[in-house]
Protein backbone atom coordinates (compact mmCIF):
# COMPACT_ATOMS: atom_id res chain seq x y z
CA UNK A 1 0.00 0.00 0.00
CA UNK A 2 1.37 3.46 -0.92
CA UNK A 3 0.68 5.10 2.51
CA UNK A 4 2.68 2.37 4.36
CA UNK A 5 5.46 3.24 2.62
CA UNK A 6 4.60 7.11 2.88
CA UNK A 7 4.99 6.26 6.60
CA UNK A 8 7.99 3.84 6.66
CA UNK A 9 9.45 6.71 4.26
CA UNK A 10 8.53 9.12 7.17
CA UNK A 11 9.42 7.18 9.76
CA UNK A 12 12.85 6.52 8.43
CA UNK A 13 13.60 10.24 8.23
CA UNK A 14 12.68 10.53 11.76
CA UNK A 15 14.95 7.99 12.75
CA UNK A 16 17.75 9.48 10.35
CA UNK A 17 16.96 13.04 12.02
CA UNK A 18 17.36 11.96 15.63
CA UNK A 19 20.36 9.87 14.99
CA UNK A 20 21.89 12.73 13.42
CA UNK A 21 21.23 14.80 16.66
CA UNK A 22 22.37 12.52 18.94
CA UNK A 23 25.83 11.92 16.68
CA UNK A 24 26.14 15.72 16.70
CA UNK A 25 25.20 16.36 20.43
CA UNK A 26 28.00 13.31 21.32
CA UNK A 27 30.57 15.04 19.04
CA UNK A 28 29.54 18.56 20.42
CA UNK A 29 30.28 17.26 24.35
CA UNK A 30 33.60 15.48 22.90
CA UNK A 31 35.01 18.43 21.27
CA UNK A 32 34.29 20.79 24.43
CA UNK A 33 35.55 18.51 26.84
CA UNK A 34 38.96 18.28 24.35
CA UNK A 35 39.20 21.90 24.48
CA UNK A 36 38.73 21.91 28.47
CA UNK A 37 41.12 19.28 29.12
CA UNK A 38 43.72 21.39 27.04
CA UNK A 39 42.61 24.70 28.55
CA UNK A 40 43.46 22.71 31.97
CA UNK A 41 46.54 21.32 31.11
CA UNK A 42 48.54 24.37 29.47
CA UNK A 43 47.37 26.85 32.10
CA UNK A 44 47.02 25.10 35.52
CA UNK A 45 49.69 23.57 37.52
CA UNK A 46 48.56 20.58 39.95
CA UNK A 47 51.70 20.64 41.91
CA UNK A 48 50.87 19.59 45.69
CA UNK A 49 51.71 22.39 47.80
CA UNK A 50 54.35 22.18 50.41
CA UNK A 51 54.01 22.72 54.11
CA UNK A 52 51.41 21.20 56.36
CA UNK A 53 48.49 19.64 56.23
CA UNK A 54 46.58 22.92 57.81
CA UNK A 55 48.48 24.94 55.42
CA UNK A 56 47.07 22.79 52.96
CA UNK A 57 43.85 23.58 53.67
CA UNK A 58 44.30 27.49 53.46
CA UNK A 59 45.99 27.00 49.95
CA UNK A 60 44.81 26.59 46.96
CA UNK A 61 45.67 23.24 45.31
CA UNK A 62 46.33 24.51 41.88
CA UNK A 63 48.36 27.19 40.60
CA UNK A 64 46.61 29.59 37.13
CA UNK A 65 49.00 31.22 34.21
CA UNK A 66 46.56 34.16 34.59
CA UNK A 67 49.38 36.15 32.67
CA UNK A 68 49.24 33.70 29.82
CA UNK A 69 45.38 33.23 30.02
CA UNK A 70 44.59 37.04 29.64
CA UNK A 71 47.02 37.90 26.80
CA UNK A 72 45.09 35.28 24.69
CA UNK A 73 41.83 36.32 25.83
CA UNK A 74 41.45 39.49 28.13
CA UNK A 75 37.65 38.06 29.29
CA UNK A 76 39.30 36.47 32.36
CA UNK A 77 38.45 37.07 35.41
CA UNK A 78 39.17 33.52 37.14
CA UNK A 79 39.52 29.85 37.21
CA UNK A 80 37.17 27.49 39.59
CA UNK A 81 38.04 24.60 40.98
CA UNK A 82 36.50 21.49 43.45
CA UNK A 83 38.51 18.64 43.82
CA UNK A 84 36.79 15.37 42.85
CA UNK A 85 34.28 16.80 40.70
CA UNK A 86 34.42 17.97 37.21
CA UNK A 87 34.53 21.45 38.19
CA UNK A 88 38.15 22.53 36.37
CA UNK A 89 37.26 25.69 34.19
CA UNK A 90 38.18 28.99 33.47
CA UNK A 91 35.57 31.87 34.47
CA UNK A 92 34.70 34.42 31.98
CA UNK A 93 32.78 37.86 32.35
CA UNK A 94 31.36 39.35 28.88
CA UNK A 95 29.80 42.72 28.01
CA UNK A 96 26.67 41.03 27.89
CA UNK A 97 24.91 37.34 29.34
CA UNK A 98 24.58 35.66 26.43
CA UNK A 99 28.57 35.65 24.67
CA UNK A 100 29.49 32.66 26.23
CA UNK A 101 26.04 30.81 26.95
CA UNK A 102 27.52 28.94 23.40
CA UNK A 103 31.09 29.90 23.41
CA UNK A 104 33.57 28.37 24.79
CA UNK A 105 36.87 30.37 26.16
CA UNK A 106 38.51 31.00 22.72
CA UNK A 107 35.21 32.56 21.55
CA UNK A 108 34.41 29.31 18.69
CA UNK A 109 31.23 27.74 19.01
CA UNK A 110 30.66 25.20 22.04
CA UNK A 111 27.36 23.75 23.16
CA UNK A 112 28.31 23.50 26.64
CA UNK A 113 29.65 27.10 26.43
CA UNK A 114 31.63 28.91 29.20
CA UNK A 115 31.17 29.47 32.91
CA UNK A 116 30.88 33.19 33.13
CA UNK A 117 30.02 35.86 35.58
CA UNK A 118 27.02 38.36 35.37
CA UNK A 119 27.44 41.07 33.27
CA UNK A 120 26.31 43.56 35.98
CA UNK A 121 29.01 41.96 38.55
CA UNK A 122 31.62 44.69 39.11
CA UNK A 123 35.01 43.43 38.15
CA UNK A 124 37.18 41.56 40.98
CA UNK A 125 34.46 40.13 43.03
CA UNK A 126 33.72 43.39 44.23
CA UNK A 127 29.90 43.19 44.83
CA UNK A 128 28.57 41.47 47.97
CA UNK A 129 27.72 38.39 45.84
CA UNK A 130 28.63 37.39 42.54
CA UNK A 131 26.64 35.53 40.25
CA UNK A 132 28.51 32.56 38.14
CA UNK A 133 26.61 30.68 35.94
CA UNK A 134 27.21 27.26 33.93
CA UNK A 135 25.39 25.14 32.12
CA UNK A 136 23.99 21.75 33.22
CA UNK A 137 25.19 19.08 30.67
CA UNK A 138 23.52 16.09 30.28
CA UNK A 139 27.53 14.42 30.30
CA UNK A 140 28.42 16.01 33.42
CA UNK A 141 30.25 18.86 32.62
CA UNK A 142 30.06 22.12 33.56
CA UNK A 143 28.04 23.06 36.23
CA UNK A 144 26.01 19.75 36.17
CA UNK A 145 27.41 18.82 39.31
CA UNK A 146 25.75 21.24 41.46
CA UNK A 147 22.70 19.62 42.22
CA UNK A 148 24.60 16.81 43.72
CA UNK A 149 25.02 19.61 46.98
CA UNK A 150 21.65 18.78 47.62
CA UNK A 151 22.71 15.65 49.28
CA UNK A 152 24.02 16.46 53.12
CA UNK A 153 26.59 13.51 52.24
CA UNK A 154 27.95 15.19 49.32
CA UNK A 155 28.19 18.69 51.10
CA UNK A 156 30.20 16.68 53.18
CA UNK A 157 32.46 14.98 51.09
CA UNK A 158 32.78 18.94 49.19
CA UNK A 159 32.49 21.32 51.79
CA UNK A 160 34.74 24.03 49.50
CA UNK A 161 35.43 24.76 46.08
CA UNK A 162 38.52 27.36 44.99
CA UNK A 163 38.19 30.23 42.53
CA UNK A 164 41.66 31.82 41.74
CA UNK A 165 42.04 35.60 40.14
CA UNK A 166 44.56 37.22 38.51
CA UNK A 167 45.06 38.76 42.12
CA UNK A 168 43.76 36.72 44.90
CA UNK A 169 43.40 33.45 45.58
CA UNK A 170 39.87 32.37 47.80
CA UNK A 171 38.28 29.18 49.29
CA UNK A 172 34.52 29.43 48.80
CA UNK A 173 33.08 27.87 51.72
CA UNK A 174 29.81 26.64 50.89
CA UNK A 175 26.62 27.87 52.72
CA UNK A 176 23.29 26.79 51.28
CA UNK A 177 22.16 25.21 48.11
CA UNK A 178 18.91 25.14 47.26
CA UNK A 179 16.27 25.00 43.83
CA UNK A 180 14.88 28.25 42.86
CA UNK A 181 13.19 30.10 39.58
CA UNK A 182 15.62 31.89 36.98
CA UNK A 183 12.90 34.93 37.82
CA UNK A 184 13.54 34.30 42.06
CA UNK A 185 15.20 37.32 43.78
CA UNK A 186 17.76 35.63 44.47
CA UNK A 187 19.73 36.42 41.39
CA UNK A 188 19.67 40.28 42.46
CA UNK A 189 23.02 41.62 42.85
CA UNK A 190 24.24 43.53 45.82
CA UNK A 191 26.32 46.47 45.54
CA UNK A 192 27.16 47.45 49.63
CA UNK A 193 26.51 45.63 52.63
CA UNK A 194 23.49 46.38 54.50
CA UNK A 195 20.01 45.10 56.06
CA UNK A 196 18.81 43.79 52.61
CA UNK A 197 21.69 41.95 51.89
CA UNK A 198 21.91 40.39 55.42
CA UNK A 199 18.29 39.11 54.64
CA UNK A 200 19.59 37.50 51.27
CA UNK A 201 21.84 35.66 52.75
CA UNK A 202 19.21 34.92 55.56
CA UNK A 203 16.87 33.86 53.36
CA UNK A 204 19.24 31.05 50.97
CA UNK A 205 20.12 29.59 53.92
CA UNK A 206 16.65 28.89 54.89
CA UNK A 207 16.01 26.92 52.24
CA UNK A 208 19.27 25.14 52.10
CA UNK A 209 18.97 21.21 51.54
CA UNK A 210 22.28 20.59 53.51
CA UNK A 211 23.42 22.14 56.91
CA UNK A 212 26.58 23.90 56.48
CA UNK A 213 29.56 23.89 59.35
CA UNK A 214 30.84 27.09 57.50
CA UNK A 215 29.11 30.79 58.69
CA UNK A 216 27.91 33.52 57.17
CA UNK A 217 29.92 37.00 57.72
CA UNK A 218 28.97 40.71 58.39
CA UNK A 219 30.77 42.39 55.23
CA UNK A 220 31.60 39.12 53.44
CA UNK A 221 31.92 38.88 49.92
CA UNK A 222 30.05 36.05 48.60
CA UNK A 223 29.49 33.98 45.14
CA UNK A 224 26.02 32.64 43.79
CA UNK A 225 26.74 29.68 41.70
CA UNK A 226 23.59 28.87 39.47
CA UNK A 227 23.15 26.11 36.88
CA UNK A 228 19.68 24.89 35.32
CA UNK A 229 17.30 22.12 37.19
CA UNK A 230 14.53 19.63 35.42
CA UNK A 231 12.46 20.24 38.90
CA UNK A 232 10.27 22.30 37.22
CA UNK A 233 9.82 25.12 34.07
CA UNK A 234 12.97 27.24 34.22
CA UNK A 235 14.30 25.98 37.52
CA UNK A 236 17.85 26.75 38.72
CA UNK A 237 19.50 24.90 41.28
CA UNK A 238 22.00 27.18 42.98
CA UNK A 239 25.20 27.57 45.74
CA UNK A 240 25.88 30.13 47.70
CA UNK A 241 29.75 30.45 49.08
CA UNK A 242 31.45 32.51 50.89
CA UNK A 243 34.87 33.80 49.24
CA UNK A 244 37.32 33.17 52.11
CA UNK A 245 40.88 34.93 50.65
CA UNK A 246 43.46 31.70 50.46
CA UNK A 247 47.55 31.87 51.38
CA UNK A 248 49.69 32.50 47.90
CA UNK A 249 49.07 35.60 45.97
CA UNK A 250 46.43 34.50 43.03
CA UNK A 251 47.73 35.23 39.55
CA UNK A 252 51.62 33.22 39.56
CA UNK A 253 52.61 31.49 36.70
CA UNK A 254 52.14 27.96 36.21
Amino acid sequence: MVWRRMAAAVLLVIFLGSTAVILFAKREYRLSEERNNRLSEQYTDREEAAGTQEEALLSAPIRVDFPSLYAENPDTAGWIYCEGTPIDYVVMQAADNDYYLRRSYDGTHSTAGTIFIDAENRAGFADCNTIVYGHNMRNGSMFAVLSEWASQEFYEEHPVLWLLTPKQDYQIRLLAGCTTSAYSDIYTIYQEPGEAFDNYVKELLSLSDFQSDAEAEEGGHYVLLSTCSYAFDNARYVLLGLLVPAEGAGGEGA
